[in-house]
């Protein structure tokens, strides 16, 4: 056990966060390291009677004993960033790199008052577009030359290499969802640029050859915020008939809601390479499975969806979230 990368594996919302933070408690890594686009997504932990909304930090803070680190690739809010430092008390843990780019007020504005990323292409207003077209015009402020941000710099790539050389186990949190990147997703309803495996580990300094394990979260059944086409949606009404009614973490807007896309998933896994699958959210579609912790007290119904994901994206569905806290999951990995 040395590097795990995690990634979504439809639009976002598959409950990363959810998964990071068990796998944090569980396996006890030494680094969690934040990689994606910045802070237009938001990873939701509970834990311990408390409800965290990330857009900067690693979902992985709750594991006292792991660095929390911030990849070069990833776009920072510095206001975003000391707010979640207060927020989760990560204190000196918390280290980034000093190559983020960093969003300004002004990306802020340009992203909420254009029409086409607002309205048509349904963006989060969170500044992250008009940054990344900054930083590849090599004209974004970096990290490394923010006052107020010195205490935060380290080499993260560094990092996150030694202790994959020394044989200790870091994970790798991706952000967003593998249908909305810039390159594989539904074009030009995406975001600011890829969000597969392979440039999560590009944002925070790892070689494919570094990598053990890639796990992609799907949720039980798929949302999607924003504009773009989401096959079988669901009208708001059905929605809520079937307790799939959500709301984003970053904009609080509605989610649009659809039954599970066997064929997306089985495109995900083959896009980002992956070697392991987490459902989430199966205490909503099969409330009997609520609060299971093995997977003998699935009921079949349950039992049989799990089943068929597994034959149609050939890998195993080794974690399944049967509930909202951090430790809600059935862990089959042991029956590997």
């Amino acid at each position: 056990m040395t590097c795990h990368v995690l990634v979504g594996g439809f639009f976002g919302d598959e409950g990363k966060g959810k998964i990071v933070s068990y796998l944090a408690i569980k396996d006890e890594p030494v680094i969690c390291v934040r990689a994606g686009v910045g802070t237009n997504a938001g990873h939701t932990v509970e834990y311990q009677g408390k409800t965290y909304k990330l857009r900067q930090i690693s979902s992985g803070f709750i594991q006292k004993k792991a660095k929390i680190l911030i990849g070069p690739g990833v776009l920072v809010n510095p206001d975003v960033l000391k707010k979640e430092v207060e927020e989760t008390g990560v204190g000196e843990r918390l280290k980034i790199d000093g190559q983020c780019a960093i969003i300004e007020t002004k990306h802020i504005e340009e992203d909420r008052s254009s029409s086409f990323l607002k309205e048509k292409i349904g963006s989060t207003g969170s500044g992250c577009g008009p940054c990344n077209v900054e930083r590849v015009m090599r004209k974004a402020k970096v990290a490394k030359d923010i006052p107020e941000l010195a205490q935060y710099i380290t080499d993260v790539p560094l990092e996150v290499n030694n202790a994959i050389d020394e044989g200790k186990h870091v994970i790798i949190e991706g952000t967003q969802g593998t249908f909305l990147s810039l390159y594989h997703g539904t074009y030009p309803f995406v975001t600011s640029k890829d969000t597969t495996a392979s440039q999560a580990c590009a944002d925070v300094g790892v070689g494919p050859t570094k990598v053990d394990e890639v796990f992609i979260v799907f949720k039980a059944y798929t949302t999607r915020v924003g504009e773009g086409h989401l096959q079988g949606e669901l009208s708001e009404e059905e929605a809520k008939k079937r307790g799939w009614f959500e709301t984003a973490t970053v904009t609080g807007r509605k989610r649009r809601a659809a039954p599970f896309n066997f064929e997306l998933a089985r495109r995900a896994v083959m896009l980002n390479g992956a070697t392991q699958a987490a459902i989430t959210k199966l205490d909503i579609v099969y409330p009997e499975c609520t609060g299971a912790r093995s997977i003998d007290k699935l009921p079949e119904e349950g039992l049989s969806f799990i089943r068929k994901v597994e034959e149609t994206i050939k890998i195993p569905v080794n974690l399944i979230g049967t509930g909202p806290g951090a430790l809600d999951i059935i862990d089959r990995r042991s029956e590997l």
